[in-house]
């Protein structure tokens, strides 16, 4: 096995609900919001209740952490004096669709005449995470190569068992109203950028999607970036759960490269199976069992993000994380994963608000020192 040790860059997207401190519901809030923070790091999405931020390229994890950790403080201080509170998580339990307003764009609002019930349902967070790969070809390559670990990035990241006031009995409620898009989910098989270029073409003729940021993926090469991008997770309230599936990602993005570069063939299940795969891993999180992308048979999503980190140890090396990732794994097998967590909170009294109160409480916490080793000092130009 011959490891490429050039470097890989990081960057990471994150979406945040917008809520009141005093009802704990999600408010149409961003619009004020944006007005008072630089353009330059966030920005608006389809919902006025949603806010994103975009980090600048990064190159280690450390580095990472301490951009994410900056541009949350920044917004969680702005919205704080507000009123508002900042959520990361794929839902938020307190909340309304008949409630939802589009955030006042042409685009947006295009949107909504055509797709009506998606838009309005819309009120969900993700968290994408970009690795550097300027080669497209490549970038195509590698997004079919990793279909298969997708399952146990997403269990990993669940964080919204709640929709609407209710318990839906999944951890990623998120990925249920996600898949809906014409264009959320697998891309088929494409052998290279022209062929991928040329489905994008088509779905954009067909009339069903009006433009190629329409296109969604579970992994992709980003539609304006020289990145390839991922984009199952749910917003994870905790800053060293991003880490973690940063770390991975550009881990599993390397050895993928390597092996495109290398002839190796790729080994991909079939798309029902990739498909039933995915709904297990929104079903069950990180405390039940996943569909093992090795032998497509159940076992204990713990075991199965535990080997694919130890299977990743070259490549984590290669990206100076290796001691990093498996402390950030370590940590959140031991703490479990957001869903279970929340609903944790609610089993102590019995109360939404409670939940609430622990995504924003997690939301605002400082990334681990010891997984990580970073500096919090603020990344330049971030204010």
């Amino acid at each position: 096995m011959s490891v490429d040790e050039s470097p890989l860059t990081l960057g990471v997207e994150e979406e945040f609900h917008v809520v009141d401190l005093r009802s704990r519901r999600l408010v149409p809030a961003a619009p004020d919001l944006l007005g008072r923070l630089p353009a330059r790091w966030f920005g608006a999405e389809l919902q006025q209740s949603t806010v994103e931020t975009n980090t600048a390229v990064c190159h280690t994890l450390g580095e990472l952490g301490a951009e994410v950790y900056r541009l949350r403080q920044h917004l969680i201080s702005t919205a704080a004096a507000r009123g508002l509170g900042i959520a990361a998580a794929g839902t938020v339990p307190i909340a309304a669709t008949g409630e939802a307003r589009v955030t006042r764009n042409a685009r947006f609002h295009r949107m909504l005449d055509n797709y009506q019930m998606l838009v309005r349902e819309q009120l969900i967070c993700g968290a994408q995470v970009h690795v550097g790969l300027p080669d497209r070809d490549v970038a195509v390559a590698v997004s079919q190569r990793i279909t298969r670990w997708l399952p146990p990035l997403l269990a990993l990241s669940a964080s919204s068992p709640y929709w609407a006031g209710e318990d839906t009995g999944y951890a990623s409620a998120r990925t249920l109203v996600w898949q809906r898009w014409p264009t959320a989910g697998l891309s088929g098989e494409v052998s290279s950028a022209a062929e991928y270029d040329a489905l994008i073409d088509s779905l954009v003729a067909s009339g069903v999607i009006s433009d190629p940021a329409m296109i969604y993926f579970d992994v992709r090469p980003s539609s304006h970036l020289p990145t390839i991008e991922l984009r199952v997770c749910d917003a994870c309230p905790v800053l060293d759960d991003v880490l973690l599936l940063a770390g991975i990602f550009r881990a599993l993005v390397r050895r993928e490269r390597d092996a495109v570069m290398d002839g190796v063939p790729a080994v991909m299940p079939p798309m029902p199976m990739q498909r039933a795969a995915m709904w297990r891993a929104a079903r069950s999180g990180l405390e039940g069992e996943l569909v093992d992308p090795l032998t497509l048979r159940p076992a204990p999503a713990a075991d199965i993000l535990s080997r694919l980190v130890k299977e990743l140890g070259d490549y984590l090396a290669a990206d100076g994380a290796a001691d990093e990732v498996q402390e950030l794994t370590a940590a959140v097998l031991r703490r479990g994963s957001s869903a279970s967590r929340q609903r944790a909170a609610y089993r102590e009294r019995g109360r939404l608000t409670d939940v609430v109160d622990h995504v924003l409480e997690e939301t605002g916490a400082a990334p681990s020192d010891e997984s990580t080793g970073m500096s919090l000092a603020a990344p330049r130009g971030a204010h």
